[in-house]
C-alpha cells in the first residue's frame, strides 16, 4: 500500500511551484508595461532610449544668423546624364614600325556636374550652369588633348581593333584625364568616331 501523504505532497509542491512562476510571469509584465509605459519622470530602474531616423540639418551662418541648411545628398551617377563635353576629331600616328598606321577618332568625355543640386535646377539654371561648366572644360581641351594624343599614339593596331581593345583604351582615357584633371569626375568616356586605316 502507498503511503497516502507521499502522492498528496508532490501535487501540493507542483501547485506551489506554478504559483511562484506565475507570480514571477505577472511581476516581469508588469514591471516591463512600467518600464516601457510611465512617464520618464517617475523613478524606473533604466530609461528606454529610442533612435528615430533623422535628416541631418546642417547650421550655416548668415546675415540673420544661423539658418539650417538643407544636407549633401549623395548622387549615384549613371551614364547618360552628366554633361557631354566633345574633344573634337583627331588624327593621330600609331606606334607601328613603318609610321603607315593611323588614326581617326573623335572622344566626347562625360562629367559629373559638380554641384549636386544640378539635378534640380530650373531649366534655364540648368542650361546656364551646362554652359559655364562647358565653357570651363574647353578651357581645359589642351591638357585633354596631349593626353589622348600621347596614350593612343603608343598603341599599335593590334591593341585598338578589337572590341576588348576599345574598352581598355576607354578605361585608360579616363584615367589619363583623371589624373591630369583631378578637379573633375569622369562618368564614361565614349568613342563617337573609331577609323584606323
Amino acid at each position: 500500500m502507498e503511503n497516502p501523504k507521499k502522492t498528496s505532497i508532490l501535487p501540493k509542491i507542483l501547485q506551489i511551484f506554478a504559483l511562484v512562476l506565475m507570480g514571477i510571469f505577472s511581476l516581469t509584465g508588469l514591471a516591463a508595461a512600467y518600464i516601457i509605459f510611465a512617464p520618464d519622470n517617475l523613478p524606473k530602474p533604466f530609461y528606454l532610449q529610442y533612435n528615430y531616423p533623422t535628416i541631418p540639418v546642417v547650421e550655416s551662418l548668415s546675415a540673420e544668423g544661423m539658418v539650417p541648411t538643407e544636407p549633401e545628398i549623395d548622387h549615384t551617377y549613371v551614364a547618360g546624364e552628366g554633361i557631354m563635353i566633345n574633344t573634337g576629331s583627331k588624327i593621330i600616328n600609331l606606334s607601328d614600325p613603318l609610321g603607315r598606321k593611323y588614326i581617326r577618332i573623335t572622344i566626347v568625355i562625360e562629367f559629373a556636374p559638380e554641384e549636386i543640386a544640378y539635378f534640380e535646377m530650373p531649366i534655364e539654371e540648368k542650361s546656364t550652369y551646362i554652359a559655364e561648366f562647358t565653357s570651363e572644360v574647353t578651357a581645359k581641351l589642351p591638357i585633354i588633348d596631349d593626353a589622348v594624343v600621347t596614350l593612343i599614339s603608343s598603341k599599335t593596331f593590334d591593341e585598338l581593333y578589337t572590341a576588348q581593345g576599345k574598352e581598355t583604351l576607354r578605361t585608360e582615357l579616363s584615367n589619363l584625364i583623371t589624373q591630369r584633371l583631378p578637379d573633375y569626375h569622369i562618368l564614361s568616356v565614349y568613342l563617337t568616331e573609331f577609323v584606323v586605316q
